[in-house]
């Protein structure tokens, strides 16, 4: 399994009225991950010819951030299936490792010419084993 991570720090910018992070910067930083995922492991051929859309999203947020946090993004593909991908997001606190929120999202691949879902190819399955 491809594991992805990526590192965020806590600004001023992502806290709401209570000075801890905004739910919608969660959401944000779930997208932000499973696209980087994607693009740090696909090829440009294979970027330019597909691309995911978003079919569901669940989140349930455990703890809160606060400003200055350092905050892991975790990413991997917990199983595809004709055009849709399941993918994980663990959200936690590098420096205490607290779990803040996690996330499934279900995704659909689509062809870039079409506009239409397309099966994932075993290319593109490869990328995330």
């Amino acid at each position: 399994m491809s594991v992805f991570e990526s590192v965020i720090t806590v600004k001023k910018s992502h806290l709401d009225d209570i000075l801890h992070v905004n739910n919608v910067h969660y959401v944000q930083w779930v997208q932000d991950v499973a696209k980087l995922h994607w693009e740090s492991n696909a090829t440009e051929a294979i970027l330019k010819r597909y691309f995911w859309v978003l079919i569901t999203h669940f989140i349930e947020y455990k703890n809160s951030a606060f400003l200055g946090d350092t905050i892991n993004v975790k990413t991997y593909v917990a199983k595809y299936k004709g055009a849709v991908c399941h993918r994980v997001v663990e959200i936690t606190n590098k420096t205490t490792n607290t779990l803040l929120a996690t996330s499934e999202t279900k995704w659909c691949l689509i062809d870039a010419e079409t506009k239409r879902p397309t099966r994932i190819t075993k290319e593109i399955s490869e990328l995330f084993e």
